[in-house]
């Protein structure tokens, strides 16, 4: 990767994923600027307050928190419409689970790249991990290379963005093993899709939290209904 960048903006959801990304931003950037993009979430509120303690931990000054309910308007996802039951992790199914937010990455890439261009940033870090793209397409590497050479055509002549993607190859305990070993704040981050007080331990985001730190042979500092 190269290294050196002068501001990268990180996409900072409050999750594990998003975590050791910002860690991986902090290690090879001059300077950073976070970002927070609620979409009218069941668990808006957790996921903020984690933004907001991650963004401390690592001293950032310049955060921006933002909304786009209109996803949630939209509707189509368990996470935005409570008609909708968020369903208990099916890790080996092939077919997309009803928290799939259609084209979500791209609304929020979207509001990064604006973000960039303003504050002049060089990079844009999105934590999107591969595992989970036979749920959800827009975390496949193909849709990042696609997205980054639309943004060079859609900005300005000096604007040079990247999109740095750097754990979308690693499995979840390659992730939770990188994150102890950048010292990320893993406590500090909120996974679970349904609870905002204590994590249901069976929705997706949760089961995979779990499968990753059980194979990594570590404990989960955060506390589970079951």
């Amino acid at each position: 990767m190269e290294l050196g960048t002068d501001i990268a903006v990180c996409l900072v959801s409050g999750g594990m994923d998003s975590c050791v990304t910002a860690a991986i931003a902090a290690r090879e950037s001059k300077e950073l600027a976070f970002l927070h993009v609620s979409y009218g979430q069941r668990t808006e509120a957790r996921e903020r307050k984690a933004f907001q303690d991650i963004t401390d931990h690592f001293g950032v000054d310049q955060r921006l928190e933002v909304s786009i309910e209109h996803l949630a308007k939209i509707g189509g996802s368990s996470l935005t419409d409570t008609n909708i039951e968020i369903s208990d992790a099916q890790l080996d199914s092939p077919d997309i689970p009803s928290s799939y937010v259609p084209f979500r990455n791209a609304n929020m890439l979207s509001i990064a790249v604006s973000w960039a261009e303003v504050i002049k940033a060089s990079s844009i870090y999105i934590g999107a991990v591969a595992e989970d793209s036979s749920g959800y397409p827009d975390c496949r590497p193909e849709f990042f290379g696609a997205f980054e050479a639309m943004v060079a055509r859609g900005t300005k002549p000096e604007t040079q963005l990247r999109i740095r993607t750097p754990i979308i190859h690693l499995s979840k305990s390659e992730i939770v093993s990188l994150g102890i070993e950048l010292e990320a704040p893993l406590e500090l981050t909120w996974s679970c899709y349904r609870n905002e007080d204590l994590a249901c331990g069976t929705c997706d985001s949760c089961a995979l939290r779990l499968r990753g730190f059980g194979h990594a042979g570590v404990e989960d500092p955060l506390r589970y209904e079951t």
